[in-house]
C-alpha cells in the first residue's frame, strides 16, 4: 500500500530521483523520462475524461489505472532480478493489451472504413483523444529508446502501441461513429 503523508522529502534537489528498486539516477534519464511521459499521458487523458461518459468514461478511467501500472513497470528496472524480489514489481501483463485490442475490435464495427486520413478534431473529447494518440506514441518512442539500453518489459512497448491505436479509434466513435471526422483534404490549399 501506499501512504504519502509528505509531499515534498528534498531527495531530489541535487537533480536525481529514486527509482522502484530504490536505486537512484539523473532526473533527465531515459528512464525518468519515458515514464514521466506515461505520467502526462495520464493527465493529458485526465482532460479527455472530462468531455466523455457511460461507457467510453469508465473505459477511460480503466486506462488511467493502467498506465499507472505502466509507470510503476517502467520505474523499476532489472527486470531479470524480478525472481529475487522480496515484492515482485507490478508489470503490465498481455491480458491488458488483449484488453486494448478487443475494445478496438469492438469500437471499430460501428465506423465505415476511412478513405481518407483524419485531422485531430471534431468534437471536443475526440480533440483530447487525438492528443493523447500522439502523447501515446512519444511514450512509445521513449519506452522503446529505454529498451535499447535496458531491459524492459515487452508487454509495456505493446500496450502503448495499441493504446495509441485505441485513442484513435475512440476519437472516431467521439465524432458521432466517424460521421463527423474531419477528413484530410491533400493539396487543399495551394
Amino acid at each position: 500500500m501506499v501512504v504519502l503523508n509528505k509531499i515534498y522529502t528534498r531527495t531530489g534537489d541535487t537533480g536525481e530521483t529514486a527509482l522502484g528498486d530504490g536505486s537512484r539516477v539523473a532526473k533527465h534519464s531515459v528512464r525518468v523520462t519515458a515514464y514521466g511521459t506515461v505520467d502526462e499521458l495520464n493527465a493529458t487523458l485526465g482532460v479527455a475524461k472530462l468531455h466523455a461518459e457511460g461507457q467510453m468514461a469508465e473505459r477511460l478511467a480503466m486506462i488511467q489505472n493502467d498506465l499507472f501500472d505502466l509507470g510503476a513497470d517502467l520505474c523499476t528496472p532489472n527486470m531479470e532480478k524480478d525472481g529475487e524480489r522480496e515484492y515482485p514489481p507490478l508489470r503490465i501483463a498481455e491480458a491488458q493489451v488483449d484488453r486494448l485490442e478487443a475494445e478496438i475490435d469492438e469500437m471499430n464495427k460501428a465506423l465505415e472504413p476511412l478513405r481518407s486520413f483524419i485531422l485531430p478534431g471534431g468534437s471536443a473529447l475526440a480533440a483530447h483523444l487525438h492528443i493523447c494518440r500522439t502523447v501515446a506514441r512519444r511514450a512509445e518512442r521513449m519506452s522503446v529508446e529505454l529498451g535499447g539500453f535496458e531491459s524492459i518489459n515487452p508487454a509495456g512497448v505493446k500496450y502503448l502501441n495499441r493504446l495509441s491505436d485505441w485513442f484513435f479509434v475512440a476519437g472516431r466513435i467521439a465524432n458521432n461513429n466517424g460521421k463527423d471526422d474531419v477528413l484530410w483534404v491533400p493539396g487543399a490549399n495551394r
